[in-house]
């Protein structure tokens, strides 16, 4: 069995993790670039967690901007088993208001700005995102909410805007006759990131607007969001505190093999690997790289 260590990304209003004991902040080099943030590495109810504001103090990084490779790459070199993503977003659905968590299941890709890989070429893999988020954390999220009172819904679908802009009224229309829950900027590519690490990756989706298809919330700001963003962040912390009292202390298998995804994923034949790709792979895919 393996250690586990949870990983915490902090989103909008999310710039710390209240409650985090034994703090000592590391930068950690990764070969992908410069991470947002330094990491804070620290514990709750001797569990180990590392934390990284997504968007840095201060919120200096657009969603556009931020080095998501160097991001999940740094936490595989802490040792993270589990990540669990914080994020701000928008609702299409009237059962779910401003104050509401979603525990995403779901995620649509509509960017077109990032890069969404750690392989490529000289170094093929093909992943499988069928079910992009690891249920077994997802339950645990979902009644570490529950024990904490919060306004939890077990799933929903997200659709991962490029941004920074807001969506066009035409847009947010669309997303919602499609079904969608919610709208964020961020989570992609972090969730295929994160399955091509082998790490198990949740979103707790936190509701701050209805976008503009609302017929009542025609307009979406800044700081109108900012309202509703520090109650989220403050709900936000409780619940990685809850969850981290409940988490086993040994890393589960995870059902769907999150863990395990680059088992059948590398396709690239040995002698055809490009030696620089594969030594910048070393944190993310050394397990299988060096059998």
């Amino acid at each position: 069995m393996v250690k586990a260590v949870l990983g915490v990304i902090g989103g909008s209003g999310l710039y710390d993790l209240p409650g985090l004991e034994n703090v000592r902040e590391e930068r950690i080099a990764s070969p992908w670039g410069e991470p947002s943030a330094p990491l804070r590495i620290g514990e709750i109810d001797g569990l180990p967690i590392v934390f990284l504001s997504r968007h840095d103090k201060g919120h200096r990084l657009s969603p556009s901007d931020i080095n998501y490779r160097a991001n999940i790459d740094a936490l595989k070199r802490a040792g993270v088993t589990d990540l669990v993503s914080l994020s701000a977003c928008g609702s299409f659905k009237e059962e779910l208001p401003p104050g509401t968590f979603v525990l995403v299941d779901q995620f649509v890709d509509r960017t077109y700005h990032r890069h969404n890989s750690f392989f490529g070429k000289g170094c093929v893999a093909h992943v499988s995102m069928a079910h992009p988020v690891s249920p077994r954390l997802r339950l645990h999220l979902a009644e570490a909410a529950e024990q904490e009172g919060l306004a939890v819904v077990r799933s929903g679908t997200y659709v991962c805007i490029e941004g920074p802009q807001f969506s066009t009224l035409a847009e947010s229309l669309t997303y919602k006759d499609l079904g969608y829950s919610v709208i964020g900027m961020t989570n992609l590519p972090e969730a295929k990131l994160a399955r091509e690490a082998e790490i198990c990756y949740a979103t707790v989706a936190m509701v701050t607007d209805f976008d503009c298809w609302h017929p009542d919330h025609d307009a979406v700001t800044v700081t109108d969001i900012i309202k509703v963003l520090m109650a989220n962040a403050e709900k936000g912390a409780r619940l990685v505190a809850r969850l981290a009292r409940a988490l086993p202390r040994e890393h589960e298998p995870c059902p769907i093999g999150s863990d395990r995804a680059l088992d059948t994923a590398i396709i690239t034949a040995p002698e055809a690997r490009d030696p620089t790709l594969v030594k910048k792979l070393d944190a993310v895919a050394g397990r299988v790289l060096k059998g």
